[in-house]
Formats: C-alpha cells, structure tokens, sequence
C-alpha cells in the first residue's frame, strides 16, 4: 500500500512539474511586451528596458522559471506587473470563494444524481424512469451560463427571491452568504448532476445483471435491497472516476458562471488579468488551477484503494 502511494505522489509531482513547464512556455511566447504595456505606448524605448530589467524580463527563460517554480515552492507566487504587489494573497483570498462555489455545486449535483441514477436505472422501462433519463439528456444540452442566465430570470428577477449576482462572505453573515451562494452553485450543479445522473444510472444498470445480485435475491432480499446492500458499493466505483472528472469541470466551469454572477472568485480574477496582459498572475493563476485538477486526480485515485477492496489487495 505505501508503494502504491508513493508512486502516485510521485506521478503528481512529475506531471506538475511538466505542467509547469508548459504554462511557462506557452505564456512566454504570447505576443505583447508586458513593460510596453505596464508604461504605455508613449514610453522611450529605454524606459521599456528598465522596466523589463525591473520586472526580471531581461534575464534568460530557464532562470525566469527556477525562479517562478522556487518561489512557489516557498509560497512565493511572484509580482504582479501592473500592480508591483505579491499576487498570492489575492489569488489565495480569490481561490477561497471558489472552492465555496464549487464544493456548494458538488454537493447539488450528487443529491441530484445519485437518487435520480438509481431511481432511473430501478424503474428503467417505467414512464418516471424514461422522463428521468429525457430530464437528464436535456440538462447535458444546456450550458452552466445559460442556466445561470435562466435562474437568474426566474428566482432574481421573476420572484425577487434571490439577488441575481454578488457575494458575500460567510463571516459576515450565514444568511446572505447562501442566499448569494445559492444561484451560481444550482447553474453549474444542476447542469453537472445531468450528467452524472447518465453514468450512476449505467453503473447501476450494469450491476443489476450481475451473478452476485442474483444470488443474493435467490437469498431472499429484494431487487432494491440487493443494490443497496450489495451493488451500490461496486457501482460507485466508475462514479467516483466521472464525479472526480466532474469536480475537475466544476473547477474550470466557475470562469464563467463567476462572471456571469459577478462573484469575486478565481475564474473572474483571471478573466481581469488577461483582459490586462498582466501575465505574471495569469501564469500563477493557471498554475493553481492545474495544480487543483491534478489534486482532484490524486484524491479519485486513493478513494479507489477504499471502495473497491480488490485494489486494495492489488496496491
């Protein structure tokens, strides 16, 4: 099992490092000089050299890296270019908002698509469970933006129930900070619980045929008691690889639903700062995000050696 563990980790850090690399290169070779546009186009041409040497741009692309890669190591995530301030604390503060949105939006997707998936895989040639997999199939053609717009119309501007963009912390209060959270995590988890519904109800559906359900249902225990005791276990084996993925989506999905409902979080953030060439916290921006979906990754992993026994016994 340690070794198991060690390689994994050890695959984390190998592919975080080769993200690392390519973030760097690709951001290094986009057109535009960002002492140019930190100055302005009426600068003198030795003004732009001085603040390239200012900001480090003069130095070779394998120190500028060490030095990005050292530094995050150590916490250190750069300077932005506009703002010649530390850009961790504000994308640590950013990334925190985030993590609320997605993690509310998890949890709506699940609570809709583990009842719904079984329910749908149970009653597969009755009339709920045929209209159970049409919802979910029309849920898969919307995209998280347009439900936010959709939400947005009906419970913001419609009912007057929810306000229709803003944030608040939930430090200043539990009440607001849910009413705020609520819109932007039901557009991105009700459209991501359409999805998982499909693959709960085909994980569920390949179980119900197997040997062991049988035998257990020839033991006395009804159909449904049979999946519950027995197949939900086996069947959340390929859910937890699509919810993993699904996170992952969540995770880079919020750019735009962030903007849509103006919440301050990591996806708005880095929309601002491309939409000002300020690349050194673009690059650090990215980074984080990447280095998120490769944690996501490294969690589904171990949460196989949990459910699945059998992995166990192969770790």
């Amino acid at each position: 099992m340690a070794i198991a563990l060690a390689r994994r980790l050890g695959i984390f850090a190998l592919t975080a490092a080769f993200a690392s690399v390519l973030v760097f290169a690709l951001l290094s070779v986009l057109p535009g000089d960002p002492a140019r546009i930190a100055l302005g186009v009426q600068a003198s041409a030795e003004e732009v050299a001085r603040e390239r040497t200012a900001m480090g741009l003069d130095a070779p692309a394998h120190v500028r890296y060490g030095n990005w890669v050292w530094g995050m190591l150590h916490g250190d995530m750069g300077e932005s270019y506009l703002t010649r301030q530390p850009v961790g604390p504000e994308i640590f503060d950013r990334l925190q908002v985030t993590l609320w949105v997605v993690g509310a939006a998890m949890v709506v997707a699940l609570l809709v698509a583990i009842p719904l998936g079984v329910l749908a895989a149970i009653r597969r040639s009755r009339p709920d469970g045929v209209l159970i997999g049409g919802l979910s199939q029309v849920g898969i053609a919307i995209p998280a933006f347009l439900a936010g717009v959709l939400l947005v119309t009906v419970f913001a501007v419609e009912l007057g129930w929810l306000p229709s963009s803003g944030w608040q912390a939930p430090i200043e209060g539990i009440g607001g900070f849910l009413s705020y959270l609520t819109l932007p995590a039901l557009a991105l988890g009700l459209v991501q619980g359409s999805v998982l519904t499909r693959y709960v109800r085909s994980a569920v559906l390949d179980e119900l045929g197997a040997d062991y359900l049988r035998t257990a249902r020839a033991k006395g225990l009804t159909r449904t008691g049979a999946l519950l005791r027995h197949g939900l276990r086996n069947a959340a084996v390929p859910v937890v690889t699509v919810a993993g993925l699904q996170l992952a989506t969540l995770l880079i999905g919020a750019v735009v639903v962030e903007r849509v409902f103006v919440v301050p979080g990591l996806g708005s953030l880095l929309l601002d700062k491309v939409s000002q060439r300020d690349m050194a916290e673009v690059q650090s921006i990215v980074m984080v995000l990447v280095l998120m979906v490769l944690l996501l990754n490294l969690v589904v992993d171990l949460l196989y050696t949990a459910i699945d026994p059998r992995m166990r016994s192969a770790a």
